[in-house]
């Protein structure tokens, strides 16, 4: 079987990022992931700004000990001061332009007003309150490289400097397609031997997640021309094809055989639990016009891009099929978008349990934070359990062969990040 580690390397060298790029304005550029640096145009902040409510003052007129100044000028943000005259205080507000010849601020607390003059009870040093222009970001700085995923902050950040347009990658297209006899919607009857298609609800909200433009074909047929069809269809205009179930060798298992005669496949045991069986391969795409795939891949040096649309195929039972995604699927569509780093941090939390029984697979438990910052464990990890996937905060990442003892430290993957 292959170690968790592998199978990802595996994906992860597989994946080519997609061609294609659009300009979006930056306010509609949420979850997409940049093509091109982002290089601010000037310094943030533009110029010297106050950070308190106060007095701008000059400490030459200091020196001596005098602690009352008449006030020359307001400056309130937005506005373009005058400079400062000798022997006067200038009153200004947070955000606001220091005016040229101020060199320290004195906070409003600090001070007794009266009329048009200013009482400073606090002597204050050069600089104290002003921040200093480019004191956040200097002209020419890449502030987002590409393949950031952009997120409410740095859409932020871009408009900071001025950016009210943003260069993206388009959206990777995914195909989705479910097979089994047995899977009924939601708001239909349930006949016997029947079960709600719950991997359907699961995995394209997970893929909408992560910003995918999803074609969902549905439940298809357990036959092997539909599957075929199916699969040709997806195939001419997705960059990946998702299925759940139905790639085992059982006679009613038509997706093995159909990417077999639509491409090609391979059949993955993983070490991990749950989750042990994946598929990856890739199904032929029609030939553009009269291109072959193979003239169409040689114009642009990208095989598979061009001249094949990967192929995922994830277990049927919920658990395992959420889990194999969000370890697998996951960063292999990130990487397709153009993201670099696609790794999610895990932390090291205190184990408030003990699991005695040690599996010799890499074991994926689900877990939640308590109120004293340990982690608890959901007494049912069947991976038929999709329960466990919204009572817990993430996945307790257990090497194979390790029993865990309550008080113990072990790596937890949050949610948060399995599923940005």
């Amino acid at each position: 079987m292959l170690s968790t580690a592998d199978a990802l390397a595996t994906l992860l060298g597989a994946a080519v990022q997609i061609d294609g790029e659009q300009t979006l304005p930056t306010l509609d550029a949420l979850n997409r992931v940049l093509a091109a640096d982002v290089i601010s145009p000037l310094d943030v902040p533009p110029m010297n700004t106050s950070s308190m409510d106060g007095y701008a003052v000059r400490l030459a007129d200091l020196a001596h000990g005098d602690r009352r100044l008449p006030v020359s000028q307001r400056v309130p943000a937005g506005h373009a001061p005058q400079p400062l005259a000798a022997g006067t205080a200038a009153r200004i507000f947070t955000g606001a332009t220091v005016p040229p010849g101020a060199d320290a601020i004195v906070m409003q607390e600090q001070t007794e007003s009266a009329g048009n003059e200013v009482t400073l009870l606090h002597t204050p040093k050069a600089g104290e309150w002003i921040t200093q222009q480019g004191a956040d970001i200097r002209r020419g700085a890449v502030i987002l490289p590409a393949g950031t995923r952009l997120t409410p902050q740095a859409l932020g950040l871009a408009a900071s400097v001025g950016c009210a347009e943003l260069h993206v990658m388009r959206r990777v297209k995914v195909a989705v397609f479910f097979t089994g006899d047995e899977l009924t919607m939601p708001g239909e009857p349930l006949k016997p031997g029947a079960i709600y298609n719950s991997n359907r609800f699961t995995l394209r909200g997970l893929l909408e997640k992560l910003g995918c433009d999803v074609t969902d074909y549905g439940i298809v047929a357990d036959k092997l021309d539909a599957t075929r069809a199916t699969l040709r269809d997806a195939a001419r205009e997705h960059d990946l094809i998702l299925t759940c179930g139905g790639v085992s060798v059982g006679e009613e298992d038509h997706v093995k055989p159909a990417v077999e005669a639509e491409g090609r496949l391979s059949m993955w045991q993983i070490a991990m639990k749950p989750g042990k069986p994946l598929a990856f391969g890739a199904v032929r795409r029609a030939p553009v016009g009269t291109e072959s795939p193979a003239s169409a891949a040689s114009a642009t040096g990208h095989a598979t891009a061009r001249a094949e649309t990967f192929f995922i195929g994830l277990p049927g039972n919920p658990v395992s099929s959420f889990a194999t995604f969000v370890l697998f699927v996951r960063p292999f569509v990130l990487r397709l978008a153009g993201v670099r780093t696609v790794t999610p941090r895990a932390l090291s939390l205190r184990a408030d349990f003990t699991q005695q029984k040690a599996d010799r697979r890499n074991e994926f438990l689900r877990a939640r934070v308590n109120a004293a910052g340990g982690l608890d464990l959901f007494p049912n990890q069947s991976s038929a359990v999709l329960t466990s996937t919204v009572w817990g905060d993430g996945l307790i990442d257990n090497p194979p062969n390790h029993a865990i003892s309550a008080g113990e430290t072990v790596r937890f993957i949050p949610f948060s990040e399995l599923l940005n």
